[in-house]
């Protein structure tokens, strides 16, 4: 039993080091993702209330379990505090196998991020992964006899101490900057046009459509292929899926960016072949933020064009008017879109036409060109 439960401490070790990392070189993409479970627990009545207030702290949330992640992880690997490192281990474990039951089951959710974008996973490859993993542990919790110290318990303290901090400065030199390794669809050298395409492998989901007629009081339900005579009255038609369609989604979706006037001008600005700048602001500073400055000598030395790009028109405009950023165009996109693209709260992107060539984080501006 003591080799069954050394190979379950380094696998399980291994695995949780290196979901905490991956989650950790973007650790926005994680709290997003929490955002998506308090709002679908909220919908599904479970304390709306308070799910809508956690909302604010997911970011809060995403950093101390992707630290908590790698710590215990590496904690496991050294054998130290067993007792105390398999029993959060267990409870993060349920934790994760019910809410990958939730998206494997509910529907309501396309997938549970537990390795990030980096390595993504189908709801049941993720459910079956946790279900083995929460074996292991088990086994883990309850012969931890066999789970010995590798070094002195001063040398364990300074590795977890060193390893906690490490993860926490990834993490904010991360949220300054951008993903030290990008996985998302707008990385450099992606199409943007392209990559808002369907796949060329896509399934469409299937409907059916039921509709209701009234007759002397009476509601009833008809198939497209068995309507009434005149005589009922047509109330409404519900469509069923009947069949879920897969791969029907593009890796960019929902992106059109609008001018002043509300018309789309995506296809008009990136089928262009010259180079220009989006400046996202993921969200508008109500207050003069530290990289104004930064982006001002930016402004003052390029020769390209610059578009704000923002989900809320009038507090972009408001804020270029404040800060004197010039007669800076205005683009408007949608929030969720601006969330993918803009890791950082202000992000300048070099443009080729559709192609992504360069971009820089909030801490990065001072090296855009």
């Amino acid at each position: 039993m003591k080799t069954v439960v050394n190979i379950f401490r380094i696998i399980t070790g291994v695995l949780f080091i290196f979901s905490g990392l991956v989650k950790a070189i973007d650790p926005l993409g994680l709290a997003y993702k929490m955002q998506e479970f308090f709002e679908a627990f909220a919908h599904e009545g479970w304390m709306p209330g308070l799910m809508n207030s956690l909302n604010d702290y997911a970011l809060a949330f995403s950093i101390t379990m992707i630290t908590l992640e790698v710590v215990l992880g590496i904690a496991l690997l050294l054998g130290a505090w067993k007792k105390l490192t398999t029993f959060l281990l267990l409870l993060l474990m349920l934790l994760f196998l019910f809410l990958t039951a939730y998206v494997l089951f509910s529907g309501r959710i396309r997938a549970c991020g537990c390795f990030g974008d980096c390595v993504p996973l189908t709801p049941v490859q993720t459910f079956a992964k946790d279900v083995i993993l929460l074996i292991m542990i088990l086994v883990l919790f309850f012969y931890r006899r066999f789970i010995h110290p590798v070094h002195k318990p001063m040398i364990l303290w300074i590795i977890i101490i060193v390893s906690t901090v490490a993860t926490i400065m990834l993490q904010y030199y991360v949220l300054r900057n951008l993903p030290v390794v990008d996985c998302l669809p707008f990385k450099k050298g992606n199409n943007v046009l392209e990559l808002r395409k369907m796949p060329a492998d896509a399934v469409q989901d299937k409907f059916d459509y039921v509709f209701v007629y009234s007759k002397d009081g009476k509601e009833e339900q008809f198939s497209a292929e068995e309507l009434p005579d005149s005589t009922w009255e047509f109330v409404d038609r519900k469509q069923i899926l009947i069949e879920k369609g897969r791969n029907n989604i593009p890796a960019i979706n929902d992106y059109h960016l609008t001018n002043d006037e509300g018309v789309d001008v995506t296809e008009t600005l990136m089928e262009q072949d010259r180079t220009y700048y989006l400046f996202y602001l993921r969200d508008v500073p109500s207050s003069k933020p530290s990289w104004l400055k930064t982006m001002r000598r930016f402004l003052e030395k390029t020769n390209a064009p610059v578009y704000v790009v923002v989900s809320q028109r009038d507090k972009g405009e408001t804020f270029i008017r404040k800060h004197g950023l010039g007669e800076l165009p205005v683009l408007t996109l949608d929030a969720t879109a601006i969330k993918t693209a803009a890791r950082s709260a202000a992000t300048l992107y070099q443009m080729k036409g559709a192609v992504v060539k360069k971009k820089w984080g909030t801490g990065q501006l001072a090296l855009a060109p």
